[in-house]
């Protein structure tokens, strides 16, 4: 089994997201796309974060009708911050049949040698690379070839939770920047309201 393993805060998913998902299983061998929530990213400030359960439930929430999608919450039960080489070694240990690879935007691509033990990460494991608007893939020496495939024609939506984040503070509607499902409990609970 080839599974994608597409981390994040998801904070909240948005549409953005689960179309790279499915570009991901469009394009390549993989098998499934299992969405890993981050509780806490060590390069994010973690002040706006919903809590991780409410992400996990959104998360759910959002790709629960495609069986070839999964939302896992292992990282509640590893050290904080999260870091990717842990998770992957926990997985790896886990499901040794297994073989994973990390999707990742060209912006996180760039940040990789900041990453815990970035070396270890690219040299054992596959890394699908989709590119973000104002950030062009350009392969990093450091990167072997082989372990790094770019997302071709991947869908470019310049959306963020960020700004879905400030249009919900600014009591604005975000219908089409997620899903349906994910938009009512969102606004049925008032999340991200100032």
């Amino acid at each position: 089994m080839k599974i994608g393993l597409y981390f994040g805060s998801f904070n909240p998913i948005h549409v953005g997201h689960l179309i790279i998902a499915n570009h991901v299983i469009n394009t390549t061998n993989y098998d499934k796309i299992w969405f890993v929530v981050s509780p806490q990213n060590p390069l994010k400030p973690s002040n706006s974060l919903l809590n991780e359960y409410t992400r996990l439930h959104l998360v759910r929430l959002a790709i629960e009708d495609n069986p070839r999608f999964k939302v896992i919450d292992v990282e509640f039960n590893l050290p904080k911050p999260s870091y990717t080489i842990d998770t992957l070694t926990y997985l790896k240990e886990k499901y040794p049949s297994y073989s994973f690879a990390v999707i990742l935007g060209s912006d996180s691509y760039q940040n990789l040698p900041k990453w815990k033990n970035y070396q270890t990460l690219i040299n054992e494991n596959e890394l699908l690379v989709y590119e973000r608007p104002g950030f062009p893939f350009n392969p990093h020496p450091f990167t072997p070839p082989s372990h790094t495939i770019l997302l071709k024609g991947a869908p470019l939506l310049d959306i963020s939770a960020t700004s879905i984040r400030k249009l919900l503070g600014e009591g604005k509607s975000i219908q089409y920047l997620v899903s349906e499902k994910v938009r009512e409990e969102i606004n049925a609970a008032g999340y991200y309201k100032k």
